[in-house]
């Protein structure tokens, strides 16, 4: 619950008229008082009601009547105007309800307080189901004004008290407010209107900022990134500095009619010139074709996906700048994906890269040198375009670094951002769903002998002795063995491979056991295998998770054929 208090003025009845008037969009509906400071002030209704006029003036005189006795000692802007709206996702509140959050909030602030005959008139209009206006004159019965100073913290303070007693969803606020608050700047309800009128579904603001992130993803310094903007179709322009440098930089759109400017920082506070020269300061240097033809080069995509993999462990043990950074890339990778992946994928990772702007975010400096290596698989990923196996991979990665970022903001009572992470979780799985059959069924076209199988499932059972039953009965079962197949053809151990697919993400809450070691040790088996001696030491190290387990025996004679259906996934 969000408390506004508008700078105040003097026209208690222009004040009124607003409010009770059908809006600029016609959004105000049913618009009604609930509750006053006296219980028979007449309630002028909506606009078009019999009589509206006249009890709209009646009001405002009632309002201002001891403003007028106070003359000359009335205080300058006597109208306080305070707005109290709920979050999106509460319930609708009663009149009832409303009512007493107003008494509460005119408490809180000095206004009229509980008890004291000589508090400020006010009264509380409803014109719509998730706020009220609460307006007063600012003189009170023995003709003095009030003491609300401080009054908005005051108000929001009583507005965390409030959020518990009425079980609504709790808004975090100073320090915390803080680290909660999202960097993108929200679209005013004017941009909202405009947008609607000429048939788009985003505004001009959220259309500017999704080109400008989509540029920063790609470009590798300034010059490249301004002129990615105009490659766009952005109109673009700069703002030098007297000492010659470059200062600022702004953009509009070019099919909207007469251009309407944004600077970065107007469509987010991460995207001003300062913090994308830092972001783009940051970069690894990958591997060019300059390099040895001998020197091992991995794919970009891969690069990518094993920072991602990183990412949950250092939201959880390190520090608020290094989380950040991380959080940020990972932000620029969703940016970057639309543009990589299948058109069928792309409204859907759209919709995920939008959402993960809100959950991102925790307001602490970024040391943006911790991100690196992702930043730098990044810019390289715009030259090495992927195939489903790629894409599939990231996004299995990145639905597990969204999973941290949720808990961690739960952690912390950021409600939005958990909101908006599962709303990021949402459109992640629905194109992850959309990709990786094709890719596992491709990779199951090319599984091994019924022999191989055989040794990979007794493998398996040794290795994942308290998953294997259930991964031999997956859909994915198939391409697994083809992917052992191929690491071992490129002379790894399957059993060493299993288990460093394992032991590097949990296997107890993922969807599919046997997807997620499908994409890990595609990765795995695309670096160099270890040397003879290397893979001696590794044959004769034991393998297991569970010793006892292994020395027992498994029973393999239930091993499907890869040909075989298994469970729905």
């Amino acid at each position: 619950m969000i408390a506004n208090i508008v700078k105040p003025g003097n026209r208690t009845y222009g004040v009124l008229a607003y409010l009770f008037d059908k809006g600029r969009a016609n959004e105000h509906t049913d618009q009604h008082i609930v509750a006053s400071w006296d219980n028979f002030i007449p309630d002028p209704g909506p606009w078009d009601s019999p009589g509206h006029k006249q009890r709209l003036g009646q009001l405002a005189q009632a309002l201002d009547l001891r403003v007028k006795q106070a003359g000359d000692k009335a205080p300058e802007g006597h109208v306080w105007h305070c707005s109290v709206r709920a979050a999106p996702e509460d319930r609708i509140l009663t009149d009832a309800e409303w009512a007493t959050i107003a008494r509460r909030v005119l408490h809180a602030t000095g206004i009229a307080p509980d008890g004291d005959p000589d508090g400020c008139r006010w009264v509380a209009v409803r014109h719509a189901e998730d706020h009220i206006h609460i307006v007063a004159a600012k003189v009170r019965g023995d003709l003095r004004p009030p003491r609300n100073w401080n009054d908005y913290r005051r108000a929001m303070n009583e507005l965390t008290a409030v959020e518990e007693d009425f079980g609504l969803t709790r808004v975090a606020r100073g320090p915390e407010a803080a680290a909660g608050t999202s960097a993108v700047k929200r679209s005013t309800r004017a941009e909202e209107e405009k947008a609607k009128r000429r048939g788009h579904d985003k505004t001009p603001r959220e259309r500017l900022r999704h080109a400008v992130r989509t540029a920063l993803s790609h470009a590798k310094d300034l010059e490249e990134f301004f002129n990615l903007l105009a490659d766009a179709g952005l109109q673009v322009e700069t703002r030098t500095l007297p000492s010659g440098d470059l200062g600022g930089y702004k953009v509009a759109l070019t099919d909207d009619g007469t251009p309407i400017w944004f600077s970065g920082s107007s469509l987010a506070t991460d995207l001003s010139l300062p913090q994308i020269r830092k972001r783009l300061a940051a970069t690894e240097a990958q591997p060019t074709a300059a390099t040895s033809a001998r020197q091992y080069r991995p794919s970009p995509w891969h690069v990518a996906t094993a920072a991602a993999e990183r990412i949950p462990h250092h939201l959880a043990h390190a520090d608020d700048g290094t989380v950040q950074a991380h959080l940020t890339v990972f932000g620029e990778v969703l940016s970057a994906l639309p543009a990589h992946a299948p058109v069928r994928l792309q409204a859907e990772l759209h919709r995920a890269a939008t959402a993960f702007e809100h959950a991102a975010h925790t307001r602490a400096r970024a040391d943006h040198q911790h991100a690196r290596a992702m930043r730098g698989a990044l810019k390289a990923m715009r030259y090495q375009p992927a195939d489903h196996m790629g894409l599939a991979m990231l996004l299995d990665a990145a639905v597990l670094v969204v999973l941290a970022a949720q808990r961690r903001s739960a952690l912390h009572h950021h409600d939005r951002q958990v909101d908006a992470a599962c709303q990021t979780l949402t459109h992640l799985r629905a194109a992850y769903d959309q990709v990786a059959p094709t890719s596992l069924t491709e990779l199951g076209r090319h599984y091994p002998s019924d022999n191989t199988v055989h040794r990979y499932a007794r493998t398996l059972h040794e290795v994942l002795p308290l998953h294997a039953e259930q991964i031999l009965t997956e859909n994915a079962w198939p391409a697994l063995t083809a992917t052992l197949a191929a690491a071992e053809a490129a002379g790894h151990n399957p059993a060493t491979v299993l288990q460093q697919a394992a032991q590097n993400r949990s296997l107890y809450d993922a969807k599919s056991a046997s997807e997620v070691l499908v994409w890990r040790i595609q990765r795995l088996g695309m670096r160099h295998a270890p040397s003879p001696s290397a893979r001696a030491a590794q044959g004769s190290s034991p393998h297991s998770y569970s010793a006892a387990q292994s020395a027992s025996g498994i029973p393999t004679a239930s091993v499907p054929s890869p040909s075989g259906t298994g469970r729905p996934r």
